[in-house]
């Protein structure tokens, strides 16, 4: 018994050592996610697009940073930017699901509820049981769905 403690305690120590030799970089990337959503808490769309567009230019694999800045042009209304930074992010993790509800909600904006119900349906399959992302978005289609149907 005391040998699995050992190994155990072992194994701990040692990936934290691994871990904490990636941390600067960690830290850093976090860092500017972090700050990205400060500006966008502060509905500082132009200034989390600045920060995100250098973000995703220096990590170009960030999945997050790309949700992030197709937030931020969303609410700018620069939609075409959006939706490629959407697209990006969902190329780089495909069961990304505030992509999926972002670029969904973009898509509603636009008036594109074919492309809208594809990421619902996405969602679907990725919210094992009903998830956050999921319900704000068919809270949305419903609700543009009847829009469009008065």
């Amino acid at each position: 018994m005391r040998l699995h403690a050992f190994f155990a305690a072992l194994l701990l120590l040692g990936s934290q050592a691994v871990l904490a030799a990636d941390e600067p970089e960690v830290a850093t990337a976090d860092a500017e996610l972090t700050q990205a959503r400060q500006l966008i808490g502060q509905k500082d769309w132009a200034g989390a697009a600045t920060l995100l567009a250098g973000y995703t230019r220096s990590k170009p694999n960030s999945a997050d940073g790309y949700n992030l800045l197709g937030y931020s042009y969303r609410h700018l209304q620069r939609y075409d930017e959006s939706l490629a930074a959407y697209t990006q992010a969902l190329k780089l993790d495909p069961k990304h699901r505030g992509a999926h509800e972002y670029i969904g909600e973009a898509y509603l904006q636009l008036g594109r509820l074919d492309k809208a119900k594809e990421h619902l349906d996405a969602l679907d399959r990725l919210c094992f049981f009903s998830c956050e992302e999921y319900r704000d978005l068919k809270r949305a289609y419903e609700a543009a769905r009847q829009a469009r149907a008065n």
